[in-house]
């Protein structure tokens, strides 16, 4: 009985290490002809560039007094919304009111002497045709009368400059909008025009992006492009370049304002921003990054011969996107090229290509190895 048990044994034993061996066998043919994802380069019309940037209002204005003084009451604060008329600060109208009470005065002079003149002149009408008195009397009243008329304008008009000097010491909004930037403080002196605050209007937005000189020149007013927030990158909003600064600024760049088509409700000022902008590129096809490798200073794809074996061909590549990069020498539009692993196969090395898919890829035409 220990016998037949002994022999049973020992032929699962020998079949187990033969199935083992088949398996093995069958492993190793499967790795030596690896499965490989390969795909066509794609005909790139446009080469997309962007550029990182802020959100501003389109139209913004600075908010100065008229008039100098001590700053002795502010109401707004940066972020805060205001409307049109309301009153964000006050300067000390001590000085601007005695100015205004002496102009008063001086107004009230003036029309009792300009009534006494008016008076006179009607009383020397009524002598002058009887000759009660001279026509050089007359002439006199006259000039006084037409004097003291002078004089009272004088001091209507210096009464209402002072008027207004008063009521420009409030600081009054003129425009709907949100404060974006405060330079003053209670109890600072400042001058007649310096800016007290930044408003940005309400109303329309845009992206202000820098772009270096060598990238300027393709960039045309009116052109269209697009833009996404750095909070929301799914999101996209139509928009198109409005101005280009003619002259670069301290940092070598040339300052843009992308204007937006869309969406200026839900986009916040000073939100950072992405523009993108689309160049016009013909006869250009493009491969993915991930089928691009370099040996030394040379980048190369593998492409995919007609036998199924790979063989590397040097290549000259423009600039790289974010997914893809431009071929411009070395690869035709109807050479598959293997996506991803690049450096990991040799040259003449058979694989199974398929694409994003799995799906098997049958290659015709092109050369052999």
């Amino acid at each position: 009985m220990s016998t037949i048990k002994t022999t049973v044994v020992s032929m699962i034993i020998v079949c187990s290490v033969t199935l083992w061996g088949c398996s093995k066998d069958k492993a190793q043919t499967e790795q030596e002809v690896p499965f490989v994802m390969v795909t066509q380069p794609s005909a790139s019309h446009f080469e997309q560039k962007s550029y990182a940037g802020d959100v501003q209002a389109r139209q913004q204005t600075a908010l100065a007094f008229r008039v100098s003084g001590q700053i002795t009451e502010r109401y707004v604060e940066v972020g805060d919304q205001v409307r049109v008329g309301q009153v964000l600060a006050k300067l000390d109208v001590k000085d601007a009111q005695l100015q205004l009470n002496a102009a008063q005065a001086q107004l009230e002079s003036a029309r009792s002497a300009a009534q006494i003149a008016e008076d006179e002149l009607k009383r020397f009408k009524q002598l002058l045709p009887v000759n009660a008195v001279s026509r050089s009397q007359y002439d006199a009243v006259d000039n006084q009368y037409k004097a003291a008329q002078s004089n009272l304008k004088q001091a209507q008009s210096n009464y209402d400059v002072s008027r207004n000097q008063t009521g420009y010491n409030q600081l009054i909004a003129n425009k709907n909008g949100v404060i974006t930037e405060r330079n003053i403080e209670i109890g600072q002196v400042i001058s007649a025009g310096q800016p007290a605050y930044q408003l940005a209007i309400a109303g329309e937005r845009e992206v202000v992006i820098g772009v270096p000189e060598q990238a300027v020149t393709d960039i045309k007013a009116g052109q269209d492009a697009w833009v996404t927030l750095w909070s929301k990158p799914q999101e996209k909003f139509a928009a198109y370049v409005r101005e280009i600064s003619p002259a670069a600024d301290q940092s070598r760049t040339y300052s843009v304002k992308v204007a937006l088509r869309e969406g200026n409700s839900a986009i916040q000022l000073g939100q950072s921003a992405r523009v993108f902008l689309n160049k016009a590129q013909h006869n250009v096809i493009q491969v993915p990054l991930s089928s691009v490798s370099a040996s030394g200073q040379q980048a190369y794809v593998m492409v995919v011969n007609a036998d199924h074996t790979v063989r590397k061909v040097p290549v000259t590549l423009g600039e790289y996107g974010r997914e893809t990069v431009p071929v411009l020498s070395g690869l035709n539009p109807n050479d598959y090229v293997v996506v991803g692993g690049v450096h990991l196969l040799r040259e003449k090395q058979k694989i199974n290509p398929v694409d994003r898919e799995n799906r098997a890829v049958q290659i015709s035409g092109g050369a052999k190895s």
